[in-house]
């Protein structure tokens, strides 16, 4: 039995693949930055957004990490799961920054095990795990469901995911995100959402690159093709792009290992969709 981890807002849903395994997916999503820290970006270029530094840096560094095993139905190693976890990327992310010449700040991690309202607001509906921008903390709910149907390699997927976002932010890719939407239309705002969520997801699987031998590959297939399949249902609008599109971000980053491979401000809007 697999429970398998979305990084976006949504629903519960229980899907079979074509093995018979079940996939619970949960769900996570960026929060809006409060609206004094989206004022203050109103200047920033795009260039921050499709020609940062970070695109340069080549492969993440692999640091080696193994976050290790995910017991069924114990919160204390679940949490110790997402420590390591997050230690990994850590030690990843900072080593990339470096390498781009550009300051770095780890996120926070606050595990809950019920909905908070963050410094960004209420707690995003259907969600079990949001990075706020205000406090730069990623909030990692764990669940029943999680606890009795552990997916070691959804649940690093969807750290990395969030990460991404933190990545983002720090980057000042999210400068010109945050500035644009400000300013954007609904069609324009949904098509920039799925910029930003489709890189977050292309950069986590940047991270799941260095973590080949770490995780079965054929988890990593069945990941794919889950989101492949089933990504885009639960979504009443387009705003982290269809099921194909998310598969394909996520197969570039993992075939590359590179964050340069995840520049969605500068592709097409086709490929955005």
């Amino acid at each position: 039995m697999l429970t398998l981890t979305l990084a976006s807002t949504g629903s519960v849903l229980a899907l079979a693949d074509t093995a018979a395994a079940s996939a619970t997916p949960l769900s996570t999503n960026q929060q809006l930055a409060p609206q004094a820290a989206v004022a203050s970006q109103q200047s920033a270029p795009k260039s921050a957004a499709t020609a940062n530094r970070i695109y340069k840096t080549g492969r993440l560094t692999n640091v080696n990490c193994t976050p290790g095993s995910l017991p069924r139905g114990s919160t204390a190693a679940y949490r110790k799961f997402l420590t390591r976890v997050m230690n990994c990327l850590n030690k990843a992310w900072s080593s990339q920054f470096r390498k781009a010449g550009m300051r770095f700040s780890t996120p926070r991690m606050r595990i809950v095990t019920s909905k908070v309202r963050t410094p960004c607001g209420r707690w995003n509906t259907g969600a079990d795990a949001v990075y706020c921008s205000g406090d730069r903390t990623m909030y990692m709910m764990i669940t029943k469901t999680q606890l009795r149907q552990p997916f070691a390699l959804g649940i690093t997927r969807l750290v990395a995911h969030e990460y991404g976002h933190h990545v983002q932010q720090v980057s000042g890719i999210w400068n010109y995100y945050w500035a644009a939407r400000a300013r954007a239309g609904k069609s324009t705002q949904l098509q920039l959402s799925r910029r930003s969520e489709l890189q977050a997801e292309c950069l986590s699987s940047v991270f799941m690159s260095t973590m080949r031998g770490k995780f079965n590959s054929s988890d990593w297939t069945y990941t794919v093709d889950w989101f492949r399949k089933n990504g885009a249902k639960q979504w009443p609008q387009n705003d982290h792009g269809r099921g194909p599109t998310q598969a394909a971000w996520m197969t570039r980053g993992y075939n590359s290992g590179s964050p340069g491979a995840c520049n969605t401000w500068a592709a097409s809007a086709r490929s955005t969709l």
